[in-house]
């Protein structure tokens, strides 16, 4: 060859090509792997007498590893160091709170899920807009979100702002919602809520006095369009009203599936109606809806069947408070009250439970736990220690986070790496435009 560090040979050397049958593959040299380290950024092949000069010049500048950045760490100024420690961080296969899991009919993506938070940001008529479809979407590293808890009908609403889901404005506003969760691959359950004696006249319709299990006043103010004023003695429901609850539940639920909601959870916690009457400081009827636990559960267990005729019941939750004094509430026996009612859930074989724990309590959480047959979310107070205990030592299949969900839309990536956390300014919990909303920042690398 006049050219033997060229393929192609020159035009004078070219003879008609003869195949060797007799040479095979295991004639080539072989290229030992301690010669591969791509930290050192080595030739894609390693030099070797034998082999034609060509083979060690990859035309390829793309796939050349000499080619390749190098690796630069995450750097960090708050770091004393001025870099991240990443030694902490497990890959999400085996990241306790990154683990997939099913949750009822759907598998999530990880064990974080966004608890139901009120924050009184929706349009005129409480219809859904697209600012609250920014502030879910941004929020879809969760591997649920459940909603701000969402009135079933107009008697439901306890606070100004607070979204809807029974009017046609109210459905597509939702559906603009979940457009958005749906497009950055989240998934979103609806929290139906009905507050009971936790509202005031000018916030229902006609002026109309609030509805309860009994005409007790709670203690406390409301927050109304003319600012705080005090709670007013509610009206105790007839008998002959406790259906058209249920109907109220029902029809919200067809609603919800309408706007291409994931799930329902039924929210039976923080001392609104379906609360009220399952806890005896609330609930002093003598007839077939007070009294026994097992009267004072009947509401529930009726709003219960009524969603699972429109939603699958593996799409379906209940979130319950045992121990919450929120709104002025309590009952005199709630471990054998919690423990009925979350025992007679399994009649209903729901996707999970959403317990609001308190902690340190007497209470025993994990007697709930025991009891269920589906799916245990923990909420209250937890940061990302508890929750990776709490997932490691089976005392919860989910852990939901409330607050720290406001000021921080990337959360579960903070927890994965234990990144610090936004300070949520508590004056615009409620309430307000973009402020405190859709303005919190995210992590930067």
């Amino acid at each position: 060859m006049a050219n033997d560090d060229k393929l192609t040979p020159s035009k004078d050397d070219q003879t008609t090509p003869t195949v060797d049958k007799s040479s095979s593959r295991k004639d080539m040299p072989l290229i030992p792997m301690a010669d591969w380290d791509i930290d050192d950024n080595p030739p894609l092949v390693p030099d070797y007498p034998d082999v034609p000069k060509a083979l060690n010049e990859n035309p390829n500048l793309v796939a050349d590893p000499r080619n390749y950045p190098k690796k630069k760490p995450v750097k960090r100024e708050t770091h004393p160091s001025g870099w991240t420690d990443m030694s902490h961080i497990l890959p999400p296969e085996i990241h306790p709170l990154y683990k997939k899991a099913w949750l009822g009919a759907l598998e999530l993506n990880n064990r974080v899920v966004m608890a139901p938070m009120t924050r009184s940001r929706a349009a005129l008529g409480n219809v859904p807009n697209a600012m609250n479809a920014t502030y879910y979407s941004q929020r879809c590293g969760a591997g649920l979100i459940i909603s701000e808890p969402t009135q079933v009908s107009d008697q439901g609403i306890g606070y100004p702002g607070t979204p809807g889901i029974s009017t046609r404005e109210q459905i597509d506003g939702w559906k603009l919602v979940t457009a958005h969760v749906r497009r950055t691959g989240g998934k979103i359950f609806m929290n139906l809520s009905h507050v009971g004696r936790i509202s005031h006249p000018s916030l229902q319709p006609f002026q109309s006095v609030p509805v309860a299990p009994s005409a007790i006043q709670p203690a406390g103010e409301v927050f109304t369009p003319k600012g705080m004023e005090p709670f007013v003695v509610p009206r105790a429901l007839e008998v002959a009203e406790m259906s058209s609850i249920a109907e109220q539940y029902k029809q919200a639920a067809r609603n919800a599936e309408e706007a291409w909601l994931d799930g329902i959870e039924i929210d039976a916690a923080n001392g609104y109606l379906l609360d009220q009457f399952l806890r005896d400081s609330t609930n002093q009827r003598t007839d077939e809806y007070g009294g026994s636990i097992e009267n004072r559960s009947r509401l529930l267990f009726e709003v219960i069947k009524a969603v699972c005729s429109v939603y699958p019941s593996q799409k379906v939750g209940v979130r319950l408070s045992p121990v919450n004094p929120l709104n002025d509430i309590s009952d005199s026996t709630p471990q054998e009250t919690f423990e009925y009612v979350v025992e007679q859930l399994n009649r209903f074989d729901l996707a999970y439970i959403h317990i609001v724990e308190e902690h340190p309590s007497t209470f025993n959480f994990q007697r709930l736990r025991a009891l269920f047959r589906g799916k245990y979310i923990a909420n209250g107070g937890y940061d990302a220690a508890r929750a990776e205990a709490a997932i490691v030592g089976k005392t919860a299949d989910f852990v939901s986070f409330g607050a720290l969900f406001i000021a921080n839309p990337d959360l579960p990536l903070r927890l994965r790496e234990r990144r610090e956390y936004n300070a949520p300014d508590t004056s615009t919990f409620y309430g307000g435009e973009a402020a405190g909303y859709i303005d919190y920042p995210s992590v930067s690398y």
